[in-house]
């Protein structure tokens, strides 16, 4: 690794330090605020933190090899993406804002009881260690390739703990306007790269390369839809419209990771143009990466991956950033990459001790407290919440460390353990929202046997060879959920929902 790569990476992380010194001094004076960022955070730095969060190192280093291989299929994910966020900010939004909530659970709890919410917040949390650890080791892997091909050999686990390090530290200093705003810049870090990155390679492609991807359909947005692919193969039309609209639904309107930056604006208005936006930034930024991996089609004759000598198309963006650009954006670039993999982290931690603290009543509260005063410590205000923070962190640690990556993508692998829940938990919120004739015990059943059966197809799926396109699996849990719910209604005993 060069000298000015390292001076580049060193000044990114005293600048990052710098801003959560002066974030961390109003990180509030209640476990409220230190969750909520005293919901006064601005539409623009809540939009950018939600890409931040849904992204990560293996979206930034994924994508260009999709595009190399596939062509420009991230484009027609980001169109579903478009659509099921503007559901969600017409009929969910103003559900949540009117109650001025601090979890998404909460509106389930009110409608439904105390046990609803805390399944619903339970799942999550199960969902988001399983999703997490996965993403947390998976995300090391290329930042290790990175420094050992830089000339600055490193192991996983270093990699891995001063990752967490850094993360808990301004995520337990801060809290979410800490994370909102580290979230901010990293975004703005990595953006900046891919555009830098298209621009750089963009001089050495001719319009006859252009014509030669489009001739080899590298330019195509989705793949052609057939009696047999429709339900397995995630960039058709069908799959990535519909099925990433249902997908984005759940995840932006039913998923504390997300709901919890849009309950942190101003306003109603204002979150709507944080989801919005992110929507928009989302598309962009799949755009710019999908695009690169067509110009580096196009720059390598077309060549397959094994004649570049590469064994996957994630090692490719890897492989140029350290051979190709030139130094100083080639540490900049790294940065970035580490900075994918601590937005979605520090996102992710805060999230779950939100809805640990939130979610499951007085209890974890007392609990820290007790535990804190037999130790011979005062319990303070904001004790709590940094707590149960570093408790996530440990927990995700160590999940990291049980896990083994095997020959799936770690991107489609954490979509498809979110589908296990996301179908569910967007059930019961349609239920709240459009069914109130269903009954409290009907949608808890049906929550309870809908996440059952997503559990057995997709341990079944994974037994038998057969794979269900992760834009699919949340419209089949919701079919579960319902069906369920619905049978309950009709021949269990009758409760009514809240009103």
């Amino acid at each position: 690794m060069k000298p000015l790569d390292l001076t580049v990476i060193l000044i990114y992380f005293i600048a990052l330090s710098f801003l959560i010194w002066r974030v961390s001094r109003r990180a509030g004076r209640s476990s409220g605020d230190f969750l909520s960022g005293h919901h006064d955070l601005p539409w623009w730095a809540l939009c950018l933190s939600l890409v931040a969060t849904e992204t990560s190192t293996l979206t930034f280093i994924s994508i260009p090899g999709v595009g190399y291989t596939q062509g420009l299929v991230f484009l027609g994910i980001a169109a579903g993406y478009c659509v099921g966020r503007g559901a969600v900010a017409l009929w969910f939004l103003p559900r949540y804002r009117e109650g001025a909530l601090t979890s998404a659970y909460t509106l389930l709890g009110q409608r439904y009881g105390a046990s609803m919410q805390r399944l619903a917040s339970g799942a999550f949390l199960i969902t988001r260690f399983l999703a997490e650890s996965i993403r947390l080791l998976a995300g090391a892997l290329p930042v290790v390739w990175l420094f050992t091909h830089a000339g600055l050999p490193v192991g996983r686990w270093t990699v891995l703990g001063a990752i967490l390090a850094f993360t808990l530290l301004y995520t337990i200093l801060g809290g979410l306007r800490a994370v909102v705003w580290s979230d901010a810049i990293q975004l703005g870090l990595y953006g900046f790269g891919a555009v830098f990155c298209v621009v750089f390679v963009g001089h050495t492609v001719t319009m006859a390369g252009w014509h030669e991807a489009w001739q080899a359909g590298r330019l195509q947005v989705f793949h052609p839809m057939t009696a047999t692919n429709w339900w397995h193969d995630p960039f058709t039309l069908a799959s990535a419209v519909i099925g990433g609209a249902v997908l984005s639904v759940a995840s932006h309107g039913t998923d504390q990771l997300m709901v919890q930056r849009l309950l942190a604006a101003r306003s109603l208005l204002e979150a709507r143009l944080a989801l919005i936006g992110s929507a928009i930034v989302v598309a962009l930024l799949f755009g710019l990466l999908s695009v690169l991996g067509v110009q580096l089609w196009i720059r390598e004759a077309g060549k397959s991956l094994a004649g570049l000598g590469l064994d996957s198309p994630d090692a490719l963006f890897p492989h140029f950033i350290v051979d190709a650009l030139p130094a100083g954006i080639s540490g900049l670039l790294i940065a970035g990459v580490l900075s994918a993999t601590m937005g979605s982290l520090s996102s992710t931690l805060n999230a779950m001790a939100g809805a640990s603290l939130t979610d499951f009543g007085p209890a974890p509260q007392r609990l820290i407290d007790r535990t804190m005063r037999a130790l011979g410590y005062q319990p303070r205000a904001l004790s709590a919440p940094r707590l149960m923070t570093l408790f996530w962190g440990v927990i995700l640690l160590t999940g990291a460390a049980l896990f083994t990556m095997g020959t799936k993508s770690a991107v489609i692998l954490g979509l498809t353990i979110a589908g296990w829940s996301y179908g569910p938990t967007l059930g019961a919120f349609l239920c709240a929202l459009f069914l109130p004739g269903l009954g409290g015990r009907a949608v808890r059943t049906g929550f309870v046997v809908s996440l059952a059966a997503m559990a057995l197809v997709l341990i079944g799926g994974q037994m038998a060879g057969v794979s269900i396109a992760f834009p699919w699996l949340v419209p089949l849990g919701i079919l579960f959920h319902l069906g369920a719910a619905g049978l309950v209604r009709a021949f269990g005993p009758k409760s009514r929902a809240r009103p």
